[in-house]
């Protein structure tokens, strides 16, 4: 099967570089920049690296976030997110979410096999992979707390939103309205909502996505 209209779309808003190197990863841009690499063979026996860069507060000039794809340390081309980038046997599917990365794959052409990029150690995401080989069990209580987190952050928005929508006129005559039962005081709203964007946060690390979890934040 060929790429969806959708794909091909993707790859239309896809830009050349400017072909500037790539510069360093530092300490201070831990959460405001990802990086992620991966060889790719080019033919020849030979193979480069491919390198994606995401800069999460935007661009300085126009706010875009954009992903911005390193072949060799050079910037070879540019996209606004999503981008889906086409490179030697297959594309690299890059998405983010408001909270940091959802997704930045290479998908192989033909069998569709998927191959996640791995992050430059000094990010968020290579700091969070780091941690997780080397405390799993801890990882793994962080990830399960996350999600609870997540759950928590979905019920109540659920909850709090069903009441106005059952007062629409149309609604309430057919089906009545819904009182809530949660009279939450500000103070533990705001600490839930915190936390749920705490949760989604550790997950961008873990480029982990799922719609009703993560939806809210999603782009």
């Amino acid at each position: 099967m060929g790429p969806s209209w959708n794909d091909r779309r993707l790859e239309r808003r896809v830009k050349p570089g400017d072909g500037k190197p790539l510069k360093p990863f530092r300490w201070w841009q831990m959460t405001r920049r990802s990086l992620l690499s991966l060889p790719l063979p080019v033919g020849g026996g030979i193979s480069a690296t491919y390198t994606v860069e995401v800069k999460h507060g935007g661009d300085r000039e126009s706010g875009v976030v954009r992903a911005r794809l390193y072949r060799d340390g050079l910037c070879e081309a540019e996209s606004k997110l999503p981008a889906r980038f086409p490179v030697p046997g297959g594309t690299i599917e890059v998405r983010r979410s408001e909270v940091g990365m959802r997704r930045c794959h290479f998908v192989a052409d033909g069998d569709g096999s998927e191959t996640r990029l791995a992050p430059d150690p000094r990010s968020a995401e290579g700091r969070r992979m780091n941690f997780a080989r080397e405390h799993p069990a801890a990882s793994a209580l962080i990830g399960a707390l996350s999600v609870v987190l997540l759950l928590i952050g979905v019920g109540l928005n659920l909850l709090q939103a069903a009441q106005p929508i059952s007062e629409i006129p149309a609604i309430a005559d057919s089906l009545g309205t819904f009182e809530s039962p949660l009279r939450l005081p500000v103070w533990l709203n705001v600490t839930l909502g915190i936390g749920a964007v705490l949760g989604a946060t550790e997950r961008a690390m873990r480029m982990r996505y799922h719609w009703l979890l993560d939806g809210g934040a999603g782009t």
